[in-house]
């Protein structure tokens, strides 16, 4: 069974418990990919998707945009987070340099920031996160849409 659904929040609090939620999802039902594509434009809530997120799977990390390390490790049980963060990488070759294969055959949830600048190069199976402001009116209203890719839908 395969995940398709639109949520609309209107604060970074929403935001973020719209990660929880999903991870919770992901920890409940293990036929769900370790993936998690984030795609959306610069201040839209990516990273407090994240957050939201790793207060579920690792509660005790203090989530951080990974812009400058690229990829930040949130250790868990039974599954570590990987949040990268893709704005910077243009080539495999610097995915390569980063490990990000590596981390992929890890037993961890990859949650991957900017995954529209790496669409070949993203698994086949993944979840799709998109976020989007929704109302100009609000600043923090967004709607968040998360969808199934591949595999046995």
């Amino acid at each position: 069974m395969g995940i398709e659904q639109t949520i609309h929040t209107t604060s970074v609090f929403e935001t973020e418990k719209c990660g929880a939620e999903l991870a919770r999802k992901m920890l409940s039902d293990l036929s769900l990919p370790l993936f998690v594509a984030l795609f959306g434009d610069l201040g839209v809530g990516k990273t407090a998707f994240v957050r939201g997120f790793a207060s579920v799977v690792s509660p005790a990390s203090i989530v951080r945009s990974p812009t400058f390390a690229l990829v930040r490790e949130y250790p868990a049980k039974p599954r570590s987070v990987f949040h990268f963060d893709m704005y910077r990488i243009t080539d495999e070759d610097e995915l390569i340099s980063i490990g990000f294969y590596d981390y992929l055959n890890r037993d961890g949830i990859c949650l991957v920031e900017w995954s529209e600048n790496i669409l070949e190069f993203l698994p086949s199976e993944h979840l799709r996160v998109t976020i989007e402001k929704d109302d100009p009116s609000n600043p923090d209203s967004r709607r968040i849409t998360v969808t199934q890719e591949g595999g046995n839908l």
